[in-house]
C-alpha cells in the first residue's frame, strides 16, 4: 500500500508543533475552519470542506505530548476509508522537525496524487501557521 510522506522543519518548539496537530484551535489554523475534534484518544474529529458538503470523519488513535498524533479515517469518502493520518513532532538543533504521513492508501489514484500534492501545500501552511507567519486556514 503506497503512503504519502512529508517532512518539514519548523521554526518552533515541540510544543506549539505538537498543539498545530492535536488541537481543534490547532487544525483550524492552517487545514479548515470546519474542524470539530474531541480532544482525546479515542475521540472523534471531523474536518468539513466546501460549506461542509464534504466530511472526512476520523477517530483519534495516539496523542502523544509533544511527540506524536494518529488519526484512522473512516466514513463517507472511500479512499481515506482506513487510511490513517500521523504527525511526528522531533526536537532538532534549532527547529522542530515534522514528519507527515498518510498510510493505508489502496492504490495510487488521481485522487491519491491529488491529496499528496494538498498534503504538501498544507505542511507549508501549518508551518506558516506556528511561525506567526498564519495565512489562515486553507478551507474556511
Amino acid at each position: 500500500m503506497p503512503d504519502l510522506r512529508h517532512i518539514i522543519p519548523v521554526n518552533a518548539t515541540p510544543d506549539q508543533v505538537y498543539a498545530a496537530v492535536a488541537t481543534e484551535a490547532g487544525m483550524r489554523s492552517w487545514w479548515t475552519a470546519d474542524t470539530q475534534m474531541e480532544e482525546k484518544v479515542g475521540g472523534k474529529a471531523e474536518f468539513g470542506f466546501e460549506n461542509h458538503q464534504y466530511v472526512f470523519r476520523m477517530t483519534i488513535e495516539e496523542l502523544d505530548p509533544g511527540g506524536c498524533v494518529i488519526m484512522r479515517c473512516h466514513g463517507d469518502q472511500p479512499e481515506w476509508n482506513g487510511t490513517a493520518l500521523r504527525w511526528d513532532v522531533r526536537k532538532g538543533d534549532g527547529a522542530t522537525t515534522l514528519c507527515f504521513v498518510h498510510s493505508g492508501w489502496r492504490e495510487v489514484t488521481d485522487f491519491c496524487s491529488s491529496c499528496n500534492a494538498m498534503w504538501g501545500n498544507l505542511m507549508f501552511r501549518l508551518k506558516d501557521s506556528v511561525e506567526g507567519n498564519s495565512r489562515g486556514p486553507q478551507w474556511s
